[in-house]
């Protein structure tokens, strides 16, 4: 499978996650004109792989979907991999993911998957598809943005492509699995405790932070 398809079919299912794959977003994403998308969209279609209508949003068939998860895979497996091993860090693994999901064969996936335990989760928070395209989700989450005050909670994942956003992220050494407690939620940030020292975070990153209850 070309890299162009693999890339194509995880744009529109990761797009399908948060909203919905509109062809703007679709080619904002993989850095090609709306007219580009159109055309592979119109291929994909009779190759069934991608559910395609003129003027409506792109979706995936099952087969389309399959393939979807099947490249997620390879890319977390690849991001925790990276962290655990080489000690990368969180908008590193996941640039050089990008690059070694499409050269990855089902031999050295399955090996990779064994070595690191079968995990369920990446270092972003992000599930990783089993085998058989299974992900595990974790039920009654919300942003940082939305806690409520003098609650403590747990962060489970980091959801941002930004750069910035893990720059941050490192800087001040916030992570998944981490408690940390909302003292104070205000209209443009929040005032947080962890690891027994107080910060205040602008609601633009918060939003970004997802939490359970602890």
């Amino acid at each position: 499978m070309s890299v162009s398809i693999e890339n194509f079919v995880k744009s529109i299912y990761a797009l399908n996650e948060k909203a919905s794959a509109k062809t703007s977003a679709v080619a904002e994403i993989l850095q090609i004109s709306n007219a580009a998308v159109t055309d592979m969209a119109q291929k994909l279609s009779k190759k069934e792989y991608v559910n395609y209508k003129r003027y409506k949003t792109l979706s995936l068939t099952p087969k389309g979907n399959k393939l979807a998860l099947s490249v997620i895979r390879k890319h977390r497996l690849w991001e925790l991999f990276l962290y655990n091993t080489l000690n990368l860090s969180l908008e590193e693994i996941h640039h050089e993911a990008e690059l070694l999901e499409h050269q990855t064969s089902n031999f050295l996936l399955k090996k990779m998957d064994a070595f690191l335990n079968y995990p369920k989760f990446d270092p972003h928070g992000d599930p990783i598809p089993d085998a058989n395209g299974k992900i595990t989700v974790i039920a009654n989450t919300i942003t940082l943005s939305e806690a409520l005050e003098n609650t403590t909670y747990m962060i489970i994942r980091l959801n941002s492509s930004s750069i910035t956003f893990f720059e941050i992220c490192k800087r001040n050494a916030i992570s998944i699995q981490q408690e940390i407690t909302v003292l104070k939620n205000y209209t443009d940030f929040i005032e947080i405790k962890y690891q027994n020292k107080i910060m205040v975070l602008p609601k633009n990153i918060t939003k970004n932070i997802e939490i359970i209850l602890s």
